[in-house]
């Protein structure tokens, strides 16, 4: 007689068991799929691109406005700081309304006050609008990973989280390209009018695209569900590790990008600032790793990359410290090919931890992502105040080296069973 216990299940299959499945699932290869992946994408490619269009400009800020480089480091950090308390809101708003209605109105209002800053005269209705921009995106960021959960089939939400964080990349890319090249021959005035222009266009192609929700139901709004709802994620033994994860690692992303900038422009490099938006292609790396990636850590489980693409952010940061500017690009190719990977590791696992209230998990990983922005992105200032590059270089190690424990104390949590209520 056997008596040998049966194979354990993966994680992935524990998970689906738990998840009833149907034809309400949207498949990888269908119409439908592909019009949800496009319509992500542009909104993916529209929050990123407002963000991040004016980290190359910071210099240009910096002699405009008579401002040194961290109270320049204000004009993004007011943005992820505001948009990190609006994810507390707009993901809890979207359990209640609906996905698509929030994002929507996320985005076009995005776009109104990107327009609206570019027509300020001071510094002070700079940074409002700005704050305002970040509010506005929360709608869009607390809700994106909790629509794909969702709708996507629980086979390809690997797939479909990295090419909608893929779409983060080109925004991230194309907006930081468009405003570091313009700012050598218009005003930043001009350059963030342009990208409002361009974030209106995008809007409307994600309003156009996106399916309706077909496995959204609505909850009640009121504190006692909002308090339920956050105390459940606290519960569960990974969800509050990864919302550590997603601090460091964006701490350490935006703070590279903050001052790259500072120090290219000056000696030995000496580049102009066209040169230095042209730098942004970088990007490219991530968003080829973050789809890959994606789909790798599907295939052998996430607990088994995440550790992986922090160590390679290292070796592309440890790069980043020697002069030759060759080696500082490959340098700062592999941390950007390592920083979208290990976000599309961990932002898809949220959705496969978080079996209940899902937007409010969603947004406290979102809600630590952005605060780690907005406190690194700003604090490495005084670092490269006082020690420059190398400065920053230690700076950012030590909140690499921190992500890398984390990732390794997430390698040992428990998958999730079947009977567990997280």
């Amino acid at each position: 007689m056997n008596t040998a216990a049966p194979p354990a299940a993966s994680e992935s299959e524990m998970i689906e068991a738990a998840i009833p499945l149907g034809d309400t699932y949207i498949e990888k290869d269908t119409p439908a799929f592909i019009r949800t992946v496009l319509a992500l994408f542009s909104g993916g490619f529209a929050t990123f691109a407002l963000l991040y269009c004016v980290q190359p400009m910071m210099p240009v800020l910096s002699r405009e406005f008579s401002i040194n480089a961290a109270q320049s480091s204000l004009i993004l950090s007011v943005s992820t700081a505001m948009l990190a308390i609006g994810l507390l809101i707009t993901g809890p708003i979207s359990d209640r309304l609906g996905r698509k209605p929030v994002m929507v109105f996320a985005l076009f209002s995005a776009a109104f006050f990107t327009i609206a800053s570019a027509l300020m005269p001071t510094w002070e209705g700079v940074l409002v609008t700005r704050a305002l921009v970040g509010l506005s995106l929360s709608g869009l960021a607390a809700v994106g990973m909790t629509y794909l959960s969702e709708e996507i089939h629980p086979q390809n939400i690997g797939l479909a989280m990295g090419l909608y964080i893929g779409g983060n990349a080109i925004g991230g890319m194309s907006g930081r390209l468009i405003t570091g090249v313009l700012s050598d021959f218009v005003s930043w005035h001009t350059s963030l009018l342009i990208m409002g222009l361009i974030a209106l266009g995008a809007a409307g192609l994600f309003w156009k695209f996106l399916p309706p929700s077909r496995n959204f139901r609505p909850n009640p709004l009121n504190a006692r569900n909002l308090l339920e709802g956050f105390v459940l994620q606290f519960r569960d033994a990974g969800l509050p590790l990864l919302f550590l994860e997603g601090f460091l690692l964006m701490g350490a992303f935006v703070t590279l990008f903050n001052y790259i900038g500072y120090r290219l422009l000056a000696d030995p490099y000496n580049l102009s600032q066209a040169v230095v938006g042209l730098f942004s292609v970088v990007y490219l790396s991530g968003i080829y790793s973050s789809a890959k990636i994606g789909a790798l850590a599907d295939r052998l489980g996430r607990r088994n990359v995440l550790w992986a693409v922090i160590v390679l952010m290292l070796v592309g940061l440890a790069l980043t410290l020697f002069t030759p500017l060759a080696v500082v690009v490959i340098g700062v190719l592999m941390f950007t090919f390592g920083f979208f990977g290990a976000h599309s590791v961990a932002s898809s696992w949220i959705g496969r931890r978080a079996i209940k209230a899902k937007g409010q998990a969603s947004s406290l990983y979102l809600f630590s992502y952005y605060a780690g922005s907005s406190v690194a992105g700003t604090g490495g200032g005084v670092f490269w105040h006082y020690a420059g590059w190398n400065g920053i270089g230690v700076f950012i190690g030590l909140v690499l080296l921190a992500a890398l424990g984390v990732a390794l104390k997430l390698a040992k949590v428990q998958p999730l069973a079947v009977n567990v209520q997280v």
